[in-house]
């Protein structure tokens, strides 16, 4: 959506919201360049910054690019004109993180680093390289750096110029690029593993399940109280699926699809805002509102990929109840996909058995008989009567 100027001069702009439609507005692009191009032209309409840039990291040359260029004032960086590479000053300042040892802040200000390197206590030798870093800052015409990381990686660095009549930055705008610069390390690499997913596909089946997997485990790295999730659903769900397929005769295209589905079943939670994913307290209504999201958000991001199509019911449904009281459809009984109810068992089974902020965890044999006491209400019983029998065999 395009912004006139007029309104961003004169309304209060909700950045909580900027951030969750940025975020959902990110996940929908495959393409790193077109994300990227994105992301600049919204904080330039948004925020009113007359130009900003991406610093972003090139794998195959092993150097920062100035990937794209925006000015809202007639300036405009060349896109590609500058390459960094690592042992940069700019790039060394992040990397290094002095961001933290001499600012304890997320977002670089080059009115900052100048008063820093300014003063007599710096020693020498820190000074000369904070004026190298401002030299950097000043080719860009950049009162501002953001990094953007991916874990410890620094996958690239937002630049941005000054606002519309050289106003300050507000605190609340500064923690707004913070975040959105993590927001945007994830979307990156989410983006560039669609990118290797789709190559993959072409090659062999193995070589698409490692990418796979990669893809999934960016899911895993947004929930800190749930790390290994992913991994330990997949094997619950396999372990389930195999003794079906043996009872109903089932070809080995439903395991393959399983197999998928259950790596990416939470692949919609990409969308979701770590504050939730990670909060340790109850959530409120509107919270539960949003992760409850995750099923329908992960069918947009798969259904641009021809090839998953097969996968989708199980990822779509896997929080339906057998008695109809579960989402996003409110399926019943059969109605729901077999896949879908297979995952549906391993992920409470792994929910169950794994300490949460707020409870500790069942041993197996309790979630075991839960998962019986459940069974006609919330699971399909015959896929509760198979599963008892597989995981029982992995305690």
């Amino acid at each position: 959506m395009v912004y006139s100027r007029k309104i961003n001069r004169h309304r209060a702009i909700d950045y909580k919201k900027e951030l969750e439609d940025a975020a959902k507005s990110m996940i929908l692009i495959h393409d790193p360049q077109v994300l990227i191009k994105m992301i600049v032209r919204r904080l330039v309409q948004r925020v009113g910054i007359k130009h900003a840039g991406i610093l972003l990291y090139n794998k195959e040359k092993h150097t920062y690019v100035l990937t794209v260029s925006r000015g809202a004032s007639g300036y405009k960086i060349p896109a590609g004109f500058a390459r960094m590479d690592s042992d940069n000053p700019l790039i060394r300042f992040f990397k290094e993180r002095y961001d933290k040892k001499l600012f304890n802040s997320e977002v670089l200000e080059y009115k900052r680093l100048k008063y820093f390197s300014a003063q007599k206590k710096q020693n020498k030798g820190t000074a000369n390289f904070l004026k190298k870093v401002s030299y950097q800052m000043e080719i860009f015409d950049a009162i501002a750096c953001v990094p953007s990381f991916f874990r410890d990686e620094l996958i690239g660095i937002l630049l941005l110029g000054v606002k519309e009549r050289n106003a300050a930055f507000k605190q609340e705008e500064l923690n707004f690029f913070a975040a959105l610069a993590s927001d945007v390390a994830m979307a990156i690499q989410n983006a560039r593993l669609f990118k290797e997913l789709e190559a993959e596909l072409e090659k062999r089946r193995s070589l698409f399940l490692h990418t796979t997997i990669a893809l999934a485990a960016t899911i895993d790295a947004k929930d800190h109280y749930t790390h290994g999730h992913i991994s330990r659903v997949t094997n619950y769900s396999m372990a389930i699926g195999q003794k079906i397929k043996e009872a109903k005769r089932l070809n080995d295209k439903f395991v393959e699809d399983l197999h998928i589905a259950s790596l990416l079943h939470d692949i919609g939670k990409i969308a979701t805002p770590e504050r939730i994913l990670n909060k340790t307290a109850g959530l409120t209504i509107g919270e539960r509102k949003v992760i409850q999201q995750h099923p329908l958000t992960g069918v947009t991001i798969l259904q641009a990929i021809k090839e998953l199509h097969e996968v989708i019911p199980g990822v779509k449904y896997h929080h339906e109840r057998y008695d109809g009281k579960g989402y996003p459809e409110g399926l019943k009984g059969k109605e729901i996909p077999l896949s879908a109810s297979i995952i549906s068992v391993a992920d409470s089974f792994d929910a169950m058995t794994t300490d949460r902020p707020y409870r500790k965890a069942l041993t197996r044999e309790e979630a075991l008989l839960e998962l019986k006491r459940c069974s006609g209400t919330q699971f399909d019983p015959d896929v509760v009567k198979v599963a008892c029998k597989a995981l029982l065999q992995q305690i």
